[in-house]
This record gives C-alpha cells, sequence and structure tokens, in this order.
C-alpha cells in the first residue's frame, strides 16, 4: 500500500497473447533475471549456474519435481519410487502422491521411519521432500537421507527474513520458492525451483508444458512488477513484513508462556547474514502441544474455545499437537490472542498475567 504505484499493473487487452516469448520459451527472462537478483540480494539462495522454471505456486513446481526425479530414479528398477518427509510434514506431498496415484511413485511416510529400510536396500529408489523451514514448526531441517538412490527436494517457500535468519544461501540440488509466502501474493499462483542438474531441469520444463503449458504470462508480469519494486526499495519490505511476524509471534509467545497446559515450538536463535545479527525465528504457524494427558485431542480443545487450527494428525504427528497460523490479518490475530488469553486464564495453577 505504501508503495502502490511502483507495484501496480496495467495490461492492455492485445498484450501478450501467445503461448511463448519472443525467444519461444514460456519463461519471461526479465523474471528470471530478476529472481537471480532477489536471491542474491536477500542472501536465500546460490542461482549461479543453476536453472530456473516456473510454476503456478509451489504447488505445481513441487509436482514437478517429483515426476522429474521419479524418473531420473527409475533406470535401476521397475518398482515405484518411494517418498517420504520427516514428520511434522507439509500434507501436500503426501495428498499430491495418492491424489495422482501414478505408478511412478508412491508414499511411504516418515523420513526417519524408512531410513533404515532404504540402507538396507541398496536398490530402493527415494525421494525426500525437506521443508525448511519446516511447515508446521518452523525449523530449519535437513535431509535424513542420502546415498546414490536419495534424492531431495528442498522446499524453500518459508526460507525469508520475516520467517527465520538466514543463516548462508540455500545450496541444494533442487530448491523451491513461492511469491506467496515472499509478498503474500497467493492468488497470483506463481513459484518456480533453482535446479542444479540441466536433465532434471529439462523433465520439470516438459512437465509444465505437458500439464499446463506454462505459467501465465499475466502472472509472470505481475510477479516481474511485485519483485521489481522489492528490489528498488532496498530491505524496506523484508524490515516491515519482520517485524510485523516478529510482533505477532512474541505476542502468542507470551500468551502461551503463561500456560502449564499448552507449549510451543522451540527454535534456537542463529546468526542472520541479511540483518548481520543473531536473531530469533519469527515463524508463520505456532505448532502447540497440549500438555495434558486429558487434552489429547487438542483441535478439540482449542475449537471449544472457538479457536480454529489443524489438527496434528494432518501433518503425521499426534492428536496432541495442532497447527495455528499467524499468517492472518492484524485483526484475526487479535481476536486469537483473546480468546487464548481467556482460555490460559481458566487453567488451574496457570501464571497471572
Amino acid at each position: 500500500m505504501q508503495h502502490s504505484t511502483s507495484s501496480a499493473l496495467v495490461v492492455s487487452g492485445w498484450h501478450r497473447m501467445s503461448y511463448s516469448f519472443n525467444d519461444n520459451t514460456l519463461i519471461s527472462q526479465h523474471l528470471e533475471s530478476l529472481i537471480r537478483k532477489l536471491h542474491a540480494f536477500v542472501g536465500t539462495a546460490v542461482t549461479q549456474d543453476r536453472y530456473i522454471v516456473f510454476g503456478a505456486g509451489s504447488t505445481q513446481v513441487l509436482s514437478a519435481a517429483a515426476y522429474a526425479l521419479s524418473l531420473a530414479n527409475s533406470s535401476s528398477s521397475h518398482s515405484p519410487t518411494r517418498v517420504v518427509a520427516s514428520v511434522p510434514y507439509y500434507v501436500l506431498y503426501k495428498q499430491q502422491v495418492e491424489y495422482f496415484n501414478s505408478e511412478k511413485f508412491k508414499y511411504e511416510g516418515d523420513a526417519h521411519t524408512w531410513r533404515n529400510r532404504s540402507e538396507s536396500d541398496a536398490s530402493t529408489n527415494v525421494i525426500e521432500f525437506v521443508t525448511s523451514p519446516n511447515n508446521p514448526d518452523g525449523l530449519l531441517n535437513k535431509a535424513v537421507l542420502h546415498g546414490p538412490n536419495a534424492k531431495t527436494i528442498y522446499d524453500r517457500a518459508y526460507y525469508w527474513p520475516h520467517f527465520t535468519p538466514i543463516p548462508a544461501p540455500a545450496d541444494e540440488d533442487l530448491m523451491v520458492f513461492t511469491l506467496s509466502k515472499l509478498t503474500g501474493h497467493a492468488g497470483s499462483r506463481f513459484g518456480w525451483a533453482v535446479v542444479k542438474d540441466e536433465t532434471v531441469f529439462n523433465k520439470m520444463v516438459l512437465h509444465m508444458q505437458v500439464n499446463s503449458i506454462g505459467v501465465s504470462k499475466d502472472t509472470q508480469l505481475r510477479a516481474f512488477k511485485l519483485l521489481k519494486a522489492i528490489l528498488e526499495e532496498g530491505t524496506q519490505i523484508f524490515d516491515f513484513a519482520y517485524q510485523t511476524m516478529k510482533s505477532k509471534w512474541e505476542r502468542l509467545a507470551t500468551t502461551l508462556s503463561l500456560s502449564n497446559r499448552f507449549s510451543l515450538q522451540k527454535i534456537n536463535p542463529q546468526y542472520c547474514f541479511f540483518y548481520n545479527k543473531v536473531r530469533e525465528s519469527s515463524p508463520a504457524y505456532a505448532w502447540v502441544k497440549c500438555e495434558k494427558e486429558e487434552d489429547k485431542g487438542c483441535y478439540a480443545v482449542l475449537k471449544a474455545a472457538t479457536i480454529i487450527g489443524r489438527k496434528g494428525n494432518v501433518f503425521g504427528s499426534e492428536d496432541n499437537y495442532v497447527r495455528l497460523s499467524l499468517v492472518r490479518s492484524q485483526d484475526d490475530l487479535d481476536i486469537l490472542i483473546q480468546r487464548l488469553q481467556k482460555l490460559v486464564l481458566e487453567e488451574d495453577g496457570a501464571i497471572s498475567m
């Protein structure tokens, strides 16, 4: 809102009507160049000598990455590639694999549970999704599985200074980012992957072509305009977003620190090269645990207090966990804090506010 003119977009009715750009690709080279500049400025990813592929949000990019790596892994075995993620995991990985029901891959659940089996079977092909920072708990996760038949997709959607310290530029073989968690423009449906291997990149591009003939040119134009405005203003959007998320997290953490019934995830401070200091995380979600045995159904406990979260079992975890979103309007957050305060005040033995 403070930069409404520089971020605004007006498109003539006759503009950008064809499928491809002038270079006969489906990817705007100007937007790709801006993405590389953005990662270099913020320090979130190494892009030199890497390929960049666009998708309709990270959702489509993650699907393309799984297809590309399952094909890359399939030469030594006719069995489907196993797909795993560490609990608690982002539910979309499981949903996509099971919904598309492809013979190319099969969801196997928790990466830690699968580790011993995969290490004992050298012919097992496996793809591990690593969300870092993690959804729902905000931890900077690392891959559990290693070896010649283990491939990793790093979901870096939340790897921006408003959610986490940036200890170093991410430098994995395949990293996925999304506009929705960078600027909040979830409805524009724009995501991208930074890919090291050219063969994997080409397979992802082919997937996008077959699936949707690339990403909407209108979406690419809007993403270009937004990223251009961000880079012109330096650190402003990151400072604003960091202070906003920091304030939200501190308010919620302070409220639940007075409780004997509920607890929050613990995330250690780290040095952030973007801000040149040691700092706390300011995560997008609160991973709330109901500590009492009688509160094992934590979702129901919070729902009775008119607080709606997402059940722990959605993320492969126990039902004594619930995810609460902090990526919401200030009014919504104020209501959430008020209802949590009321719930804490009703506890026996709660620390007085």
